[in-house]
């Protein structure tokens, strides 16, 4: 049996991987896959890769290519999302903020430097023609901690996947105020580059077993029950999240590369390009 650690966000875009663990579809073919949550999410998943403490991480696609050209000697095998993640962009609900340009000069919560969060805080100041250098930053870890900060005025808005955010806006602790896409697919299955050369065939596995259930996913019998019970969502909002989702089974494209790495150049978060060969691996 091969074990192999793997990293991920706590959230519905994930089931796929926990439905086949929980078949033993993995352990069939010989494989222990071990996933572990990171609600930290994307800059806690390019660190944990950087030390060896995951093997491969679903990750998001701009935090990872950032961090592979910083250095990550890890690379992108896959597109696992190919739709965009809809970032909402939340205040806290007592707050006077009521539409996007009253937070141009405010602080925005990150779960950390070089999250998703952090990074289309960028994306998004670009949209409004704000000015990007002038931008302010908590760092507040988790979705928790982004509660506590807006609640008591350390931060002001904070970017966080619309759907897994709404109930705490049904709750009436957030408020959103607009909705923020990222204009490339949102989620990469990203591998620590020695671990792929000693494990090809291995990963080449996983991939086969994930993509066989992904591409059925939308019609597994009462998965939108399945979701909202386990995600504690709606089922009306599952079922606008399951609309606008569409998995892939495919790698990345250099032109899309292209396209990610124009854009965080263009944005002062990258410093230089990396070349196709040195982010995206054939499996």
């Amino acid at each position: 049996m091969k074990t192999v650690k793997i990293a991920g966000v706590p959230e519905h875009f994930n089931l796929p991987w926990h439905l086949c663990i929980e078949g033993g579809e993995f352990e069939q073919a010989g494989i222990d896959l071990q996933w572990t949550n990171i609600p930290e999410g994307t800059g806690k998943m390019c660190q944990m890769l950087r030390n060896g403490e995951t093997d491969m991480a679903v990750i998001l696609t701009e935090g990872i290519v950032k961090d592979i050209v910083g250095g990550n000697p890890s690379s992108i095998v896959q597109v696992y999302v190919e739709s965009p993640l809809i970032w909402g962009i939340h205040v806290a609900a007592a707050s006077n903020y009521k539409t996007i340009t009253d937070l141009e000069h405010t602080k925005v919560a990150i779960s950390r430097y070089g999250s998703g969060s952090h990074l289309m805080a960028y994306v998004n100041a670009r949209n409004q023609n704000w000015n990007t250098e002038q931008l302010q930053f908590e760092t507040v870890n988790t979705i928790d901690g982004a509660v506590e900060a807006l609640t008591h005025g350390v931060a002001d808005y904070f970017m966080w996947e619309r759907f897994m955010t709404k109930p705490l806006v049904d709750k009436g602790v957030f408020r959103r105020v607009a909705d923020c896409p990222t204009p490339w697919p949102c989620f990469v299955i990203a591998v620590r580059n020695t671990f792929l050369e000693e494990n090809f065939q291995t990963v080449d596995l996983i991939l086969d077993i994930i993509n066989n259930t992904t591409v059925d996913f939308k019609d597994i019998p009462s998965i939108d029950r399945t979701l909202a019970s386990k995600y504690h969502q709606k089922s009306e909002d599952i079922q606008e999240w399951l609309s606008l989702t569409k998995w892939s089974q495919k790698p990345l494209e250099e032109n899309v590369l292209n396209k990610i790495q124009n854009q965080l150049f263009d944005l002062k978060i990258i410093d230089k390009k990396g070349t196709f060969a040195t982010i995206v691996k054939a499996v």
